[in-house]
């Protein structure tokens, strides 16, 4: 009979009903909760993979395997901070055929509500792909890795690099120094180490300290062997036409008042120095002038004087392409290399010293030349003018290596 009442009884059933009827509703907003967590957990695993693989990208030509995936995993957790994700793997690869690199990692995000339903763990994932290209717009490179002053501005000199670059390999806190009154102007300037004198440096897109070194665009060049010697410590007195190849043992001078023309080609400097004095003149298209030593001593130094006049093209093909005067990286560091012409001094292509500690004043046009410096060191000790436009010279890009994301 009691029971019978109670079955029939209708009071207290809409609580019931109202309170079955909230467990989905409950459970859809519990839901909502949870997976919002996760999908901003997903953003920002998303945001770390990005710049993982940006920043990977910059360096991994110069990177193993192994350093790769290392340093993907470092600015990986550098940039992600969820306490409420458990990252489980996270891989970073490079694909040298394509300059890509590729980061992706997963990992799962505590529920909160879900767990009511038996759902402790929701999973997420990234994937970040990004290339690496030289953006190509250096035109100075000193590649000392430790050298104080290894790039340098002195007394008055004036140097404008316009639409062009100039990078600093060295690590020293005073890596590029601007001293007196000399004025260093560059689309960008990029050092390893430090900067000494900031404010005789004006720049259009920035100056940046602390980035990665500039790979030598020419370290897998090489000249053509040579052997014996057509000139022995020779010196132009008159007005002279050469073909190459030629050896000049011992040294190659220019006097004052004489022309030396330069048919295309290879020309070898095997010991002693390459000498132009003031008011002598040296011109020539599709040459290339190598500094070096047959003995392996001795190494062949230059010396062109305040005066001189000089205009060199460098080759468009073949082992020197581009390079107007190549510095054998097998000379020893300090090799002294003086180019000092002032305005008249105009060369269309590389100056290439991996080994040389060279001096410049003087350069090609701003609106028309072509002159890349590459030296181990190098000071500009008087008023230098460099532009950018190399269609056609031969010559290889110098610059960062940037990197933008592709998904």
């Amino acid at each position: 009979m009691l029971f019978r009442r109670l079955a029939v009884d209708c009071n207290g059933n809409v609580a019931v009903v109202f309170g079955l009827a909230t467990i989905p509703i409950f459970a859809a907003v519990g839901a909502a909760v949870d997976y919002s967590a996760a999908n901003s957990s997903r953003t920002e695993m998303q945001a770390a993979a990005d710049e993982s693989a940006l920043a990977v990208a910059k360096e991994a030509y110069r990177l193993s395997a192994n350093q790769i995936s290392q340093k993907g995993s470092d600015y990986f957790y550098a940039n992600f901070h969820r306490s409420n994700t458990k990252v489980g793997q996270v891989t970073s690869t490079y694909d040298p055929s394509k300059s890509t690199v590729t980061v992706t990692a997963n990992g799962t995000v505590k529920s909160a509500f879900m767990q009511l339903l038996h759902v402790s763990q929701m999973p997420i994932g990234a994937r970040a792909v990004a290339i690496a290209a030289n953006d190509g717009m250096g035109c100075v490179l000193s590649l000392s890795g430790m050298a104080s002053s290894a790039t340098s501005i002195s007394g008055t000199a004036e140097v404008q690099l316009k639409g062009c670059d100039l990078y600093d390999n060295s690590k020293d806190t005073s890596a590029l120094t601007a001293s007196g009154s000399g004025h260093l102007s560059a689309r960008f300037v990029g050092v390893v180490g430090g900067v000494s004198g900031k404010a005789a440096i004006t720049t259009k897109e920035g100056l940046a300290t602390g980035i990665s070194p500039i790979p030598d665009p020419y370290a897998d060049a090489s000249f053509p062997s040579f052997s014996g010697c057509d000139y022995h410590n020779y010196t132009v007195k008159n007005d002279t036409t050469l073909s190459a190849p030629k050896v000049f043992c011992n040294g190659l001078s220019v006097n004052a008042g004489a022309t030396l023309t330069l048919n295309p080609g290879i020309y070898y400097i095997d010991r002693g120095s390459f000498t132009v004095n003031g008011g002598a003149t040296v011109k020539g298209t599709s040459v290339t002038i190598v500094f070096t030593s047959s003995t392996g001593s001795s190494y062949a130094t230059a010396s062109i004087n305040g005066g001189a006049n000089i205009n060199l093209t460098a080759p468009t093909s073949g082992p020197t392409a581009g390079i107007v005067f190549f510095g054998d990286r097998k000379a020893p560091a300090g090799t002294v290399f003086k180019f000092e012409g002032g305005a008249t001094q105009v060369f269309g292509g590389a100056l290439y010293f991996p080994k040389g500690d060279v001096s410049f004043a003087g350069g090609s046009d701003t609106t028309t030349g072509c002159t890349k410096l590459i030296g181990n060191t190098i000071k500009f000790t008087g008023d230098t003018n460099f532009a950018l436009d190399c269609s056609g010279f031969g010559t290889k890009a110098i610059g960062a290596t940037v990197a933008r994301l592709l998904q």
